[in-house]
């Protein structure tokens, strides 16, 4: 038999669905780049590091509400259009916005280009916020598993070091050509002999110390950011003397771009409320028949 429902009990039951509303209403509270911004703190998998002049917002506010989100190599003019053409308000950045390190604006506010940047990132309601020291420092670093992933060389690195690899063999040529068409560049460059069999790569550094233990043990480097005047010219006394080595030089991008696509991935798993997409910054240099 159906029990009825009594007035006591209906008053019960309303009371506490009236108590559950504030949760509700809570749970659906706009998501804005404040919000991600603390997700994103809060699934990097180590402390923040309040003292960081990098990975902060460079235009907008944290209380801006999110319609989309674009992760991205580096925020140039051109990408910031791209994200905004496509309905995102909320650009992650490896990189700076405003051509130095420290994005310092002090000596470019009277400068036109840095004002028009500027007030259409604004005018369009956008953030733009950098994601550069917490991305390298995640285990693993969020920007050398992207780098992997583009290569197709996920199952060639060494366990004892995750910046060397074991590839099929392959000449030194057919590398250059293999890293510029995963990499998507038209500006990789190379030193040694184009015939040089390659089996033993590694992931160099940026100055001549972190190369120096690297090209012993590798057959070629492949080097981003790298001075031309000390890893180069060791690498170059290096074959002089007889070994049989090379290096291949890639952009800046090449090197981290498809990292922030990884970025993007990841976002992903725990941003499920606004569009998640990744915008190629592209290349800049290039070399005349590329």
């Amino acid at each position: 038999m159906t029990a009825l429902f009594s007035r006591r009990q209906f008053m019960l039951a309303a009371g506490a669905s009236l108590a559950a509303l504030p949760l509700r209403l809570s749970a659906q509270a706009p998501l804005t780049a404040g919000v991600v911004i603390n997700r994103i703190k809060d699934k990097v998998g180590l402390p923040w590091n309040n003292a960081t002049y990098r990975d902060t917002i460079k235009i907008g506010r944290p209380e801006t509400r999110v319609r989309g989100i674009a992760t991205t190599f580096m925020s140039t003019y051109d990408v910031i259009r791209q994200a905004h053409a496509a309905g995102m308000n909320f650009v992650v950045t490896h990189e700076p916005t405003f051509w130095s390190d420290g994005d310092v604006v002090g000596d470019l506010t009277r400068d036109a280009l840095y004002q028009e940047k500027l007030k259409f990132a604004e005018a369009n309601g956008m953030v733009i916020w950098r994601f550069h020291d917490h991305w390298h420092a995640r285990m693993p670093d969020g920007i050398f598993v992207g780098w992997k992933r583009a290569l197709g060389w996920e199952g060639y690195a060494a366990p004892e070091n995750d910046r060397r690899f074991v590839i099929p063999e392959t000449t030194l040529g057919q590398l250059a050509a293999h890293v510029a068409s995963a990499l998507q560049s038209r500006g990789v460059r190379m030193v040694g002999n184009p015939s040089t069999r390659i089996r033993t790569v590694t992931r160099g550094a940026h100055t001549l110390v972190g190369n120096l233990a690297a090209v012993p043990t590798a057959d070629a480097l492949i080097v981003s950011e790298a001075r031309e005047w000390d890893s180069i010219e060791y690498v170059r006394d290096t074959i002089a003397s007889g070994q049989a080595k090379g290096i291949v030089l890639i952009s800046h991008e090449a090197g981290e771009e498809a990292g922030m696509d990884e970025c993007a991935r990841w976002l992903r798993t725990f941003v499920t409320e606004v569009p998640v997409q990744f915008v190629a910054t592209r290349d800049l240099l290039w070399t005349p028949g590329a």
